[in-house]
């Protein structure tokens, strides 16, 4: 019988290679739980109590558990990691994020998150911008450009929407990018000093940066999947094609 090779799932392909580069940048790679408090995925992280994120609609909250989540992003390792080691420091927190939303060809009720986090001194935007297109370079090629549009984050400030050039169509405009030649990968920021207190950091010595990204948005665009339902359904005939 002619034995068969396995094939790495594209998911955890790309995944592997986010954090390698991220390692390669000197990040150090930190975890954080998939059930959380309350208070690690939406208070430390300076979330409003009256934040729509907090209701049913977004969140799974676990039945019989006061207080507890499924978390929302892989943001809740932040406050978690600040409140046991001290600056500098820079991490990449990969996993599993879950979302309580109807799904589509483009959601699903879990999906991948990457999170980044940089504090030390004298940490600024334009240090964010170098990281970022540093890392876009790597996981793309030298030829894709990056570009940063105001956004609304509460855990950070400034906030920033992260688009990239289109990497089918080289920004030229085509129907993944929707004619337009960029597309929109990530949210970023500067660190909220709510959140630096919440982590027992000094926001008047220390500053930071953020960035999250959806693996599977990057899985997607990247190898031309339409549905993000592919990436779950166990079908064979998607994972032997990596």
């Amino acid at each position: 019988m002619e034995e068969k090779m396995g094939h790495i799932h594209p998911l955890s392909r790309t995944m592997d290679e986010i954090v390698r580069i991220f390692t390669e940048m000197g990040f150090e790679v930190a975890l954080g739980p998939e059930m959380e408090s309350e208070y690690y995925n939406f208070d430390a992280l300076n979330f409003p109590k009256e934040h729509p994120a907090r209701d049913m609609q977004d969140t799974f909250w676990i039945k019989g558990v006061k207080q507890t989540v499924l978390r929302t992003h892989t943001s809740n390792a932040q406050v978690r990691y600040m409140e046991k080691n001290k600056p500098p420091f820079r991490i990449v927190v990969p996993g599993k994020v879950f979302r309580n939303e109807a799904t589509d060809a483009t959601h699903e009720t879990q999906f991948h998150q990457i999170e980044g986090l940089v504090v030390g001194e004298n940490i600024t935007l334009p240090n964010l911008k170098w990281t970022l297109e540093t890392f876009f370079k790597k996981l793309f090629g030298n030829n894709v450009k990056m570009r940063m549009r105001p956004s609304f984050f509460p855990f950070v400030e400034p906030g920033v929407e992260i688009d990239i050039s289109c990497f089918l169509c080289s920004g030229k405009g085509c129907s993944v990018c929707k004619k337009s030649g960029w597309i929109e990968v990530m949210g970023a920021g500067m660190v909220h000093p709510n959140v630096l207190q919440a982590g027992g950091v000094d926001p008047r010595k220390y500053t930071g940066f953020a960035f999250g990204m959806g693996v599977d948005r990057l899985v997607m665009i990247k190898h031309g999947i339409e549905d993000i339902r592919l990436l779950y359904a166990g079908d064979l005939r998607l994972v032997n094609q990596f």
